[in-house]
Parts: C-alpha cells; structure tokens; sequence
C-alpha cells in the first residue's frame, strides 16, 4: 500500500530525534508589494491553505536582499533584476522565480510646471531637469531607487540639488512627500492607485518599455545559510507561482481601480 505524502511526514515527524517543522516563514519584501495591499491578500491565502504564518519585513529590495544575505530571511520579494542576479551568483539564493510585472509611472504636480507632459520617458526627464523642477527620489537603495537613477542614466542626466531631493523612505511615504512639495516622482503604479485619492499627483509618462517593473521571489539557500526555513520558503514561492495564486494577481485591483495593478508571468 502506498504511503501518502501527509502519512509519510506525520510519521517523521514522530520519529525519534525528529525536530518539528518550523511554522513560521520569514519574508523579506519591497514595501510595493505590502503599500498596494496584495501581499496581504496573498499571505493570507497561503497560511489559510499550508498552515504556514509569514512574518513580513517590508523594506526597499536592496534592504530586503541583504536580510538574504545575511541569512535573517527565509525568502525574499525584490524587483531588483541586477541585485537579485548578484544574490544569486553569490550562493545566497536557491531559487529565483518570476512572479508578476507591473509599471512605474512617472508622476508630477497639477498644472506640469515642467511641461513634461506627453513627452516620452526620457525627454521628460530631461524637461524636469531643464526647468529644475522639484524631483522627488526615494534614495533608500530599493529597487525602485535603483532603477529611477538608472533612467536618469540612460536619459544622459545627472540630477543634482537642488532640485533633486532624495528622501530616503519607502514608496508610498515618498508620494506623500513629492505631493506636499508639489514636486514629481517615479512610483509604481499600483502604489500610485492605492494612494491616489490621498495625492495631489497625476501621471506625466506611463506605459512604455523602459517602465515595466518585474517581481521575482528568492527561495534563501539552506546550504549556504543551515538556519533558514527551506521548507517554508519553497511551499510559499511555489504558492505565488501557483494557477490559484497567480489568478488573485490577476484580479487584484480590478474591482476596485477598474484596472489590474499587477499582471502574473508565472504561467
């Protein structure tokens, strides 16, 4: 007769010597994915069907991948696609899985003092660097710090104060801050939907190549850090990836903006 899966692990779990399995899975993720209000729905699925509880750090990802680092996270939710490569090659992640994708949007005051407007994503940056406008970066390190300087590069401009004024926090508090100074920002679009009625901000450039935003999970590597919960890590990063996971992605926001915030690639 054939043993079954849940059989099998209640009976080592009984065994002599045997350590109970850890229950506990502990998240490192960027503060998008917790601001939007999905990782709440989706942790909450996962622990209603595996039992398992997440305990969440929400930080920037350059924050988040250095808890993988020093092995103080079970797993980890970056969209940091170079930092998260390096995690990788260096030994400190056993698995890297896609997830889902959204976009950032480029967001300014009422009226565009800039006049930046209708330009694509490049040229209006060069516009709020003409003009100095008031630019708001989130300068913490996260992923979406790093790939908004990495647009400024790629524009051939080097923002400076200032004008430029990096405020070192997360992205929703960000929003709050470029919205009070009447400045422009680079935020994703699903923090941007969640906080809109609260921000005098609308969007100045959207939806073009050099936007999209890609999410990836990272199982941490038992081997190279023996105290993780591998285990955990593996049952939530194949919960994310999973058909039922991947459609609450899908439908998460529609309701409510009229729009999705965030399309899964897993499948």
């Amino acid at each position: 007769m054939r043993v079954t899966l849940a059989l099998a692990l209640l009976l080592a779990a009984c065994a002599p010597g045997a350590q109970p399995a850890k229950r506990d899975v502990l998240l490192a993720t960027t503060t998008s994915f917790q601001d939007s209000g999905l990782l709440e729905i989706l942790v909450d699925d996962f622990t209603r069907k595996t039992g398992y509880r997440v305990k969440a750090t929400a930080v920037g990802s350059g924050a988040a991948i250095a808890l993988g680092t020093r092995g103080e996270a079970d797993v980890v939710f970056a969209h940091s696609p170079k930092a998260e490569e390096e995690f990788m090659a260096e030994g400190h992640g056993a698995r890297r899985l896609l997830v889902m994708h959204n976009d950032f949007v480029i967001l300014g005051p009422p009226g565009d003092p800039a006049r930046a407007r209708g330009k694509q994503t490049f040229d209006v940056l060069r516009a709020i660097a003409a003009a100095r406008a008031t630019f708001i970066s989130r300068g913490d390190e996260s992923g979406t710090d790093v790939f908004e300087k990495d647009l400024w590069r790629k524009a051939g401009v080097a923002p400076a104060p200032p004008w430029y004024v990096e405020a070192a926090t997360g992205m929703g508090q960000t929003l709050l801050i470029a919205s009070e100074k009447a400045a422009y920002t680079i935020g994703d679009r699903a923090t941007y939907l969640a906080r809109k009625g609260r921000v005098a901000l609308e969007v100045v450039a959207e939806k073009e190549p050099p936007l999209l935003n890609h999410y990836h999970v990272i199982t941490v590597s038992q081997k190279r850090h023996p105290g993780v919960n591998a285990a955990g890590a593996d049952a939530f990063a194949d919960h994310l990836t999973s058909a039922a996971a991947q459609e609450l992605i899908a439908r998460f926001g529609v309701e409510r903006y009229g729009e999705p915030l965030f399309f899964p690639d897993a499948r």
